[in-house]
């Protein structure tokens, strides 16, 4: 089924090679149309080696990358890079348990792909679009701002508010990942991670807020995809509308995005933390509208003050024990590759989703795969600052 799909996609690329903007059209029955819109160039135009950028293809090509689908490189607003892989998902998922559910990640019909689509899982990318879509909600006055205390508006569930440290969580909290809930999101192949138990659950906000306080908030990172659920929810409260038709109106919109998949949980809200599926090339079109600081094509779709709060490291370490450890802001990653180095911010997700920014080096890099069972030679998080950046002039 990838086959058909990757025929057509080399065929196309042959066409639109002849003009000066690329598109990408794929249409299935669970889907509109994919498209896409990028000038192209060549890495030797915008000042980057091609031998490097070919390296790296010839590396995923030969597997030492594991199981990537897509390599997308963009720098001045031009595809430089731009390459599609075929996997047979299908042999490797029947080595696992593939019962039919959209949790289960071995099932080849929900992951990486939505049902043969180029619609690929974000998994944790989806909560640095949720953030977006916040930030935009307070730019409109929906919300009072981060330092909004989140408890009250859930007043349609019920809450144990008797731990004053639940009751003084904030927006900002929530947003950096220091609730100061107690979760437990380590390996995802252990049977009490708390993300697969809520994953598992008929109603994620309850299960989310019948959790424990475990420290004060604003102080301890402890990575929690349920308060990314949370501020979908939020949203929705703010606004009136359920955050996939928020998102239509606000983001995906104006960005030209006209296709993607959002998973529903069982109580009809949408999975915030990571069930948004998107084409390479419209997830870069999020990456490239958080390098110019919220516009595109003039138009400003989130506040500069929400893209550089949210880029910036409020955690400066995620790992207080570790001085390199990488950063956190409003639900992106910030990586920390020493005091010299070019900042880079990501979001980041399960299987190896990344959409990477230098805003110095007017970068974006998307690398999305699925390498959920073995650790190949190379990580593909490692490769815009050690092999790209190093290789492309200022």
């Amino acid at each position: 089924m990838h086959l058909t799909n990757h025929q057509r996609h080399q065929l196309f690329l042959i066409v639109v090679c002849l003009s000066l903007f690329i598109g990408c059209t794929t249409t299935t029955k669970q889907v509109a149309t994919v498209s896409s819109a990028w000038p192209l160039s060549t890495p030797t135009a915008e000042g980057v080696d091609p031998q490097m950028v070919e390296s790296i293809h010839q590396d995923i090509t030969a597997g030492k990358y594991g199981l990537i689908d897509h390599f997308l490189l963009i720098r001045h607003g031009k595809i430089i890079a731009d390459h599609h892989y075929t996997q047979d998902y299908e042999t490797i998922a029947a080595k696992y348990d593939t019962t039919n559910h959209q949790y289960n990640y071995d099932h080849p019909e929900w992951h990486p792909y939505y049902k043969n689509s180029q619609l690929h899982s974000l998994q944790s990318v989806t909560k640095s679009v949720t953030s977006a879509l916040l930030g935009i909600a307070i730019d409109e006055g929906k919300l009072a701002g981060v330092d909004q205390k989140v408890m009250p508006l859930f007043k349609d569930y019920n809450v144990d508010l008797s731990d004053e440290r639940k009751r003084s969580i904030t927006l900002e909290d929530l947003l950096t990942m220091r609730s100061g809930i107690e979760w437990n999101e380590g390996s995802y192949s252990n049977a009490d991670n708390s993300c697969i138990l809520m994953e598992a659950s008929d109603n994620w906000i309850q299960f989310v807020l019948d959790h424990p306080m475990d420290t004060v908030p604003g102080v301890v990172f402890e990575y929690n995809s349920g308060v990314s659920v949370l501020l979908g929810k939020l949203v929705r409260i703010a606004t009136g509308k359920r955050i996939d038709k928020w998102a239509e109106e606000k983001l995906f919109k104006p960005l030209g995005i006209t296709d993607y998949y959002w998973k529903v949980t069982p109580q009809g809200e949408i999975d915030t933390e990571g069930g948004l599926y998107l084409s390479a090339h419209d997830l870069a079109k999020i990456g490239y509208l958080f390098l110019h600081k919220g516009q595109w094509k003039g138009q400003q779709i989130i506040s500069k003050a929400w893209v550089e709060k949210s880029t910036s490291p409020i955690v400066t370490h995620v790992n207080p024990d570790n001085s390199r450890s990488n950063g956190y802001g409003y639900q992106w990653w910030i990586q920390n590759n020493g005091p010299d180095a070019t900042p880079i911010f990501a979001g980041n997700g399960y299987g190896w989703q990344f959409v990477m920014v230098a805003p110095e080096y007017d970068m974006v890099v998307v690398f999305n795969g699925w390498n959920i069972h073995d650790q190949p030679e190379k990580f593909t998080w490692n490769t815009l600052y050690r092999t790209i950046i190093p290789a492309s002039k200022l």
